[in-house]
């Protein structure tokens, strides 16, 4: 007990009384508690954080400024609307209302009355009468009628000053008096006398103004025709306007031509695939249809109309005689006979009719059959002889069965007859239905010329667009695989028809484009079929011959029909691959081996003409074709890959000995019928076919010297063969393929000093350890380390960047808290008021149920 009297003894002692070191009712804090942060010197410009204040002043300050600025926005964040009230001093609450009322009457005041000028010392204040201000109203802009007169404008009588400012009334009324006797008019009678003067006035100068604009548009017309009198000139006025005219500037001629040049006409739109296809379709039919009744000698001229016979006084003035009225005379028994002679007329009424109907529904026939590919004139000329024939058939009718022996309907003899049903027959059909089979193709291909042969494959292709029936589709991507094999054996015939083939390849690539799969499907089982039979002569064989004129082709069309720039491709990478497979295993043994060979390599130029791929086994069989025109093989030191050998029977199978054939050979292209060629040739078209071979090779290695001369792979491969170059310039060869050596090894040699040979990269040695002190320089903290002036400006603003986030992240998190803070005090108000209403509403029912209780028991014991 008496340690804690002490304690609170104590503490008595420390607390200070109110007013100690201040007026009455103000606790003033402990001077030893204030902290005061000196500044040594003051910089203008520097903002300054030293102040005075309490532990926990700035606490109270930070709160306060969050409950002013992030509190109100947080209880408006759901609002849209902002209502701004900016009345001087609304929540100022130390400034009195009297104060406030007196501030803002103030400053509307000096609102109205603030001068516009500054610099100006004689302007005045405004002053006003009723709102408006008093210097308008001395200008005296009062609104004039229009119907006053201009000439009294602001001019007022003596009667109407006399009646509204006094004086006028008595004066008259007393002079009227004396006058007449009568009595003084009244106010009233002499303001009406005044309004209806007033009226009279102004229906006089109405009638005036009237009559002066009458005046005037009289004195216009008089004038316009003075006008005309006074509107010629003389010749030397009229010469110097034209003088004056400035001439059209080229801009504005071309303005005016291009005003009066045609405009464009609008054009018939642009017919969709499929009407078109239908259009060709309706096209083919109609002729077919044509050649059908020329076939079975049917006259184009028996279902037209022939033209009657008009006499010389035919008035053509469309009056036609449809019936014969007259009768003929026939007598029976003494009368005369009228029963017959109705019945004669009404069956040449009805003749006449059932030749009409007759007539009208060959006319429509016709119109549906559509027209005839043969000329009118034919018909229509002079040498059909319509009306010789119509008369010839009135008068002679008993004649009529003779003339149908001796000629047809149309007027042609048998024998022409017959002549024209034999060229329809041999003529081409124009509706062909898309072929099943092969051999339904080679049946209507087979026999034809080359032109007749693309004529059906058109035809067939536009009676079967996919867009006219649902199984068009099919039929033609059939067709695409029908075309192919009838391609190959085109191919493998004796004298292969290459330029049929040639035509072909525009039908497959139309088809191609149509069905892309399809296509692909087709020409990679071409492919995979000739792999196979490859791979299956190696395995019998132990090595495979060159593939026919057939494969060659279809790798040919498979170039042509794909894109060969891909880097993988699903058909031209297979066929890229089988034309790598033939290089280097397939050995040459004959002329046609190499033929065959040198067209593969062409190929492979023109694969790879846009995707530059190099390709090492087009430059080993280039070159082993040159090894097999050299003779002397020991002597060189170039080797050979794979189908070619060094020694044997085949490896001098292009050298040329005799001298005279070399000087007879005439550079020439390769025929490619060669490659299929059974028949042997003599001793001076086989060296004939060496140079070209060997020209041709040349001409090859050249391209790929152009395309491969920046490869350090192509180099490795070329310059030990360079030898094969040098030996063909020795020896007696034609002048033509000396030079084309020579520019090949012209071309290497200087390509090669662009490009070094392949290297491995020269690491850097390691060093070996050494026992040497490693010094490590010792950092004095505290201070900051010598470095250049950019060095110092980043550390700086990296420490103040960083000082700056702290400080961030720090007032961030302030602001969560105070938010919390906020929304817990509202969710703890919340529940608080829910709970008295609730208390409050417990005690309402408490109080109903406890009256309710004590009526009831006042009714019971009553």
């Amino acid at each position: 007990m008496g340690k804690a009297k002490r304690t609170g003894a104590r503490r008595q002692v420390h607390k200070a009384p109110a007013g100690a070191f201040g007026g009455p009712g103000k606790t003033n804090p402990n001077p030893f508690e204030v902290k005061v942060n000196r500044q040594k010197f003051q910089i203008l410009g520097r903002k300054t954080r030293h102040d005075v204040g309490l532990p926990g002043v700035s606490r109270a300050r930070a709160i306060k400024k969050r409950t002013q600025t992030l509190l109100k926005e947080y209880k408006e964040r759901n609002k849209s609307n902002v209502f701004t009230d900016k009345r001087f001093g609304e929540y100022n609450s130390n400034i009195s209302p009297e104060e406030k009322m007196m501030k803002r009457f103030a400053l509307e005041q000096q609102r109205y009355h603030e001068k516009k000028n500054i610099y100006n010392l004689n302007e005045d204040e405004e002053l006003t009468h009723y709102g408006q201000s008093l210097a308008d109203i001395e200008k005296h802009n009062d609104i004039v009628d229009s119907d006053s007169d201009t000439e009294d404008r602001g001019a007022l009588s003596a009667e109407l000053t006399a009646s509204h400012f006094g004086g006028g009334v008595h004066k008259n009324s007393s002079q009227k008096e004396g006058e007449d006797g009568d009595k003084p008019k009244t106010r009233k009678e002499l303001i009406e006398e005044l309004i209806a003067k007033s009226k009279q006035e102004k229906r006089e100068r109405q009638a005036q103004r009237e009559d002066a604009l009458e005046l005037t548009e009289k004195l216009d017309q008089d004038w316009k025709e003075i006008q005309i009198l006074l509107s010629r000139k003389s010749k030397k006025s009229e010469n110097k306007e034209k003088k004056e005219k400035p001439q059209p500037d080229a801009y504005d001629m071309m303005v005016r031509e291009l005003g009066f040049e045609m405009k464009a006409q609008p054009s018939n739109r642009m017919k969709t695939e499929e009407e078109l296809a239908k259009e060709e379709q309706e096209k083919l039919r109609k002729l077919e249809a044509e050649r059908l009744r020329r076939m079975l000698g049917k006259d184009e001229h028996e279902n037209k109309k022939k033209p009657k016979h008009t006499s010389a006084d035919d008035l053509n003035d469309g009056f036609i005689l449809d019936k014969d009225d007259r009768r003929l005379l026939s007598y029976k028994d003494g009368k005369m006979n009228i029963e017959d002679a109705q019945e004669e007329q009404s069956k040449g009424a009805d003749g006449q009719e059932n030749d009409q109907k007759e007539e009208e529904d060959e006319s429509e026939e016709e119109g549906e059959d559509g027209e005839s590919c043969e000329d009118p004139d034919e018909s229509d000329g002079p040498d059909s002889h319509s009306d010789l024939e119509s008369s010839a058939e009135t008068e002679e009718e008993d004649e009529t069965p003779k003339k149908e022996q001796r000629q047809t309907p149309g007027g042609k003899s048998p024998k022409e007859a017959q002549k024209a049903q034999k060229a329809a027959a041999a003529e081409l059909p124009y509706v062909f239905a898309a072929p099943e089979s092969f051999e339904e193709l080679k049946f209507l291909l087979s026999g034809r010329s080359m032109e007749e042969q693309l004529l059906v494959v058109e035809r067939i292709q536009k009676c079967n667009h996919p867009s006219l029936a649902v199984g068009n589709k099919a039929k033609l991507e059939k067709l695409f695989g029908f075309l192919l094999q009838y391609i190959g054996d085109l191919a493998t015939d004796s004298t292969p028809d290459l330029k049929t083939i040639d035509k072909l390849v525009v039908h497959l690539y139309n088809l191609c484009q149509m069905f892309p799969e399809s296509a692909s499907d087709a020409i990679r089982f071409v492919l995979r079929d000739a792999m196979h039979e490859m791979e299956e002569m190696i395995e019998t064989k132990g090595r495979a011959a060159f593939p026919g004129l057939d494969v060659l082709i279809y790798l040919k069309i498979t170039g042509l029909l794909f894109p060969t720039s891909d880097f993988w491709h699903p058909v031209v990478t297979p066929a890229l691959i089988c034309m790598s497979q033939m290089l280097t295993k397939c050995p040459v043994t004959s002329l046609r081996d190499v033929v065959k060979g040198l067209f593969v390599c062409c190929l492979f130029l023109e694969y790879v003409s846009l995707s530059r791929r190099f390709v090492p086994e087009l430059l080993n069989f280039l070159l082993g074709i040159l090894y097999i025109a050299t003779p002397n093989k020991k002597s060189q030191g170039s080797t050979l890959v794979h189908p070619f050998r060094a020694l044997g029977k085949n490896s001098e199978l292009l050298v040329v000995s005799d001298k005279a054939d070399v000087t007879t050979w005439q550079r020439g292209s390769l025929p490619l019928h060669w490659a299929n060629r059974q028949s042997t040739l003599t001793a001076t078209e086989a060296n004939h076919t060496r140079l070209s071979c060997v020209a041709s090779c040349l001409s090859l290695l050249k391209h790929c010297v152009l395309m491969y001369s920046a490869l350090p792979s192509f180099h490795a491969i070329v310059t030990p063969h360079q030898a094969l170059l040098a030996e063909h310039l020795a020896r007696s060869l034609p002048q033509e393929l000396q030079e084309l050596s020579r520019s090949i090894l012209s071309e290497v040699e200087s390509q090669k000093q662009h490009c070094p040979p392949l290297i491995c990269e020269k690491s850097k040695p390691v060093p070996l350890k050494q026992f040497t002190p490693r010094l490590v320089k010792v950092l004095e903290f505290g201070r900051k380390q010598g470095s250049s002036k950019e060095e110092q400006e980043r550390k700086r603003l990296i420490h103040k960047h960083k000082r700056e986030f702290k400080g961030a992240v720090r007032e961030i998190r302030k602001d969560n808290q105070f938010l919390a803070r906020m929304q817990l005090s509202e969710i703890m108000e919340r529940d608080a008021e829910r709970k008295r209403k609730v208390k409050q509403l417990f005690n309402s029912l408490a109080t109903q149920e406890g009256e309710w209780k004590a009526l009831k028991r006042k009714k019971f014991k009553k």
